[in-house]
C-alpha cells in the first residue's frame, strides 16, 4: 500500500502543473495522434451501447467527453488529481454534459464501486503509475458486470528497429525542449520523464505480459492495435460472462 501511495503522489506532483493546457498540448507534442488513438478507444466502446461507464485516470475529462459524444451513457469520470479535475468539470459543463458525466476523485488500485456496477471501463496512461498493474487491471474489471467491457490507451515503443530510433530521439530531445518552449518548466519535467518511462514500463511489460493480465483479471477476447507507427496502444476486451 505505501508503494502504491508514492507512486499516486510522484505522479500527482508530476502533473500538478499542467492542466491548464493539457488538452491543447498533449495533441500538439503528440503530432496530433492523441486524438487519433482516443477515437479508437472510443469506438471499442462505444459499439457495444453502455448505459454506464467508468472512465479511469480521466484527467481533464477528454475521453469522458469523447465518450459521451458517442454513446448515450452516463459516464463517471475518476482521477487522483485535483487540479486535473477541475479542468474536467470545467470542460465538461462547457459541453453541456454536467448532466451524464459526473467526476470524482479516486485511486484506480482502490476503486470505490460495487463489483459489476458499470457496463464498460476505460482507462487511459495508466499502468505505468501504479505500483501493481496485474492487481489495478484486476480491480478494473471486478466493477464491469459480465459480458461487459473495457478498452485502454496508452504510448507504446515503435517494434521496428528504425522507427523506434526516432522515437527515441524525439521523447529524449525534441519533446522536453517543445515542452520547455511551449508549456514551461512543469511540460520540461514530464517531457524529460516520459520517454524513459515509457521505455522502462515495457520492458518490464512487454505486449504478452499486459495481454496475459488482461486474461487473469477476467478478460477474453482481448485485442490489442499497435498505432502511429508503434507510438500508440488501444487494447480492449470483454468480461467473461459467468
Amino acid at each position: 500500500m505505501q508503494d502504491q501511495v508514492s507512486d499516486n503522489a510522484f505522479a500527482i506532483e508530476l502533473f500538478s502543473g499542467l492542466p491548464k493546457r493539457y488538452d491543447e498540448l498533449a495533441e500538439v507534442l503528440s503530432f496530433r495522434q492523441n486524438a487519433q488513438w482516443r477515437r479508437e478507444l472510443v469506438s471499442r466502446l462505444s459499439t457495444h451501447r453502455p448505459n454506464t461507464i467508468l472512465d479511469v485516470a480521466t484527467g481533464t475529462a477528454g475521453v469522458a467527453i469523447a465518450l459521451a459524444a458517442a454513446t448515450e451513457a452516463r459516464i463517471t469520470g475518476v482521477d487522483i488529481s485535483d487540479a486535473m479535475l477541475a479542468r474536467g468539470r470545467q470542460r465538461v459543463q462547457r459541453a453541456g454534459l454536467a448532466g451524464r458525466i459526473t467526476l470524482e476523485l479516486a485511486r484506480a488500485e482502490a476503486l470505490p464501486y460495487q463489483p459489476g456496477y458499470f457496463d464498460a471501463v476505460s482507462f487511459t496512461y495508466l499502468l505505468r503509475y501504479v505500483a501493481d498493474p496485474e492487481a489495478t487491471l484486476a480491480g478494473l474489471a471486478r466493477v464491469i458486470r459480465p459480458g461487459g467491457h473495457m478498452a485502454s490507451l496508452d504510448f507504446y515503443v515503435p517494434p521496428k528497429v528504425g522507427w523506434r530510433g526516432a522515437w527515441r530521439g524525439y521523447t529524449r530531445t525534441l519533446l522536453p525542449a517543445a515542452g520547455l518552449l511551449f508549456g514551461g518548466r512543469p511540460w520540461w519535467d514530464v517531457g524529460r520523464f516520459l520517454g524513459p518511462n515509457i521505455e522502462g514500463f515495457y520492458a518490464r511489460w512487454p505486449l504478452p505480459r499486459l495481454v496475459a493480465a488482461w486474461k487473469a483479471a477476467g478478460m477474453v477476447n482481448v485485442g490489442w492495435r499497435v498505432m502511429s507507427m508503434g507510438g500508440g496502444l488501444v487494447m480492449w476486451g470483454t468480461k467473461e460472462d459467468a
